[in-house]
């Protein structure tokens, strides 16, 4: 039998070496004392003290209490962070580079120096498959192994198994082409339907947790060298999937060959002044089924798709004071079972395939009750807001819906014909076509 493949690292890699009297610290502290922590994070712990340790560990290139410039360095600060029941690991400047995500931890504060620390992800290999991969195996068989190195995060999915069909984990063992995953296989990925790997997977990534944060750094997802486009099912820029009140604040996610920044099945997710730029999805994906999410005061800027997309079930959602630039889709959309959500005091300009959507759903599955006021609305392709599918009882109250002379934004509001009741008051529209409503043409 062959000895697993050791992880080829690059001509840098001496610098990506941990300083080894922290590292066997760490490792001998994980091994060890598992169960330390048993208080910290207990909703109902004895005292304050016990249910917010005030641990802190420093990552950094030259200096810092774990010294390295690769996820094997963060995640070590993360880890031990979290065994612990949580703290604060703080990230100095320089570039990272990420040959995994850095997984998250409940109730750890991931915080970097702003747009000085990145973390960037690196190069996509991909590869089909050579033998069908099926549902709960945990490996995979590809036909061209190069790149696929142990440790490193990989995403398996086929032409039609997609989505939330397919997987991404971390590659744990190797024989020859062969490669066992930390998770098992979501859907039968088959060579008939263009199954493939490739070593793609969230820069930043929390699963099943809670509590979690991270602040003030950037997320870089190297697009020019990761060619293969994703949805925000299973990758982001900056990911959750299961990741109840966590927090994204004042980060930074640039270039990342799918979405921004997406949170699946989240609730009382806070992101706060963010940027997105130059993402090839959406911007700011609150994703399916996540219920209270927050966005405030955030920019997401000539992306792919649209700005801002509420997924399906996203209820209880306030979009607030957010600028959507020139994105590649609509400025904001919002459709399956999305209900109960506020919009207001957003900046919505110059996105081209319209300014703000409600998709066209039937009414068991529309965007019920939407409160949408006191947003600029300008110079969209098209029009500035389309209210489309069976919707009931939206309001658009005290906005400024406006072509200033470009041409593009040539209807203010639009209205679709199977659409229910509309409340409009206080608005501001100027376009060549004020109001269309389609519910009264027969």
């Amino acid at each position: 039998m062959n000895k697993p493949r050791r992880q080829t690292l690059q001509d840098n890699s001496l610098r990506s070496a941990w300083n080894v009297k922290h590292s066997i610290a760490i490792l001998l502290f994980l091994v060890t004392f598992p169960a330390l922590a048993n208080d910290a994070g207990r909703r109902h712990s004895e005292n304050d003290l016990l249910a917010r340790p005030a641990i802190v560990v420093t990552v950094g290139i030259n200096a810092g209490d774990i010294i390295g410039n690769d996820n094997r360095s963060l995640q070590a600060a993360v880890d031990y962070v979290g065994n612990l029941g949580g703290g604060v690991v703080e990230i100095g400047p320089g570039e990272f580079l990420m040959r995994d995500s850095l997984h998250l931890r409940s109730r750890v504060t991931v915080r970097g120096a702003g747009q000085k620390t990145v973390l960037k992800k690196d190069r996509e290999q991909r590869s089909l498959l050579a033998v069908d991969g099926d549902f709960g195996e945990a490996a995979i068989t590809v036909q061209n192994p190069e790149g696929f190195n142990i440790g490193r995060g990989v995403y398996v999915a086929s032409k039609t198994m997609r989505n939330f069909l397919g997987t991404c984990g971390t590659i744990l063992n190797s024989r020859s082409n062969y490669f066992t995953l930390s998770l098992s296989l979501n859907a039968d990925i088959l060579m008939s339907d263009g199954g493939f790997a490739a070593t793609i997977y969230p820069v930043i990534s929390g699963y099943n947790l809670e509590d979690a944060r991270v602040e003030n750094l950037t997320a870089d997802g190297n697009r020019a060298e990761n060619p293969t486009k994703l949805d925000g099912c299973r990758t982001a820029g900056i990911f959750f999937y299961h990741g109840d009140n966590c927090v994204i604040s004042n980060c930074f996610v640039r270039d990342y060959n799918g979405d921004g920044i997406s949170f699946q099945q989240s609730n009382d997710v806070k992101v706060e002044g963010c940027v997105v730029e130059r993402c090839a999805g959406f911007g700011l994906h609150p994703g399916s089924g996540s219920q209270r999410p927050s966005v405030k005061h955030s920019r997401a800027i000539e992306n792919g798709e649209d700005g801002f997309f509420f997924c399906w079930r996203v209820r209880g959602g306030v979009a607030e004071r957010n600028w959507l630039e020139n994105n590649g889709g609509y400025g904001m959309s919002i459709g399956h079972k999305d209900s109960d959500n506020f919009v207001r005091k957003n900046t919505i300009i110059g996105n081209k395939l319209g300014g703000v959507y409600w998709r066209g759903e039937t009414e068991p599955m529309a965007a019920h009750r939407t409160t949408f006021e006191d947003n600029v609305v300008r110079d969209n392709e098209g029009w500035g807001l389309f209210v489309n599918g069976a919707t009931r009882d939206t309001i658009i109250r005290s906005n400024v819906i406006e072509d200033s002379g470009s041409g593009r934004q040539k209807t203010g509001i639009r209205i679709g014909k199977q659409a229910g009741e509309v409340t409009m008051e206080g608005n501001t529209i100027k376009a060549a076509n004020q109001l269309q409503d389609e519910r009264w043409k027969k």
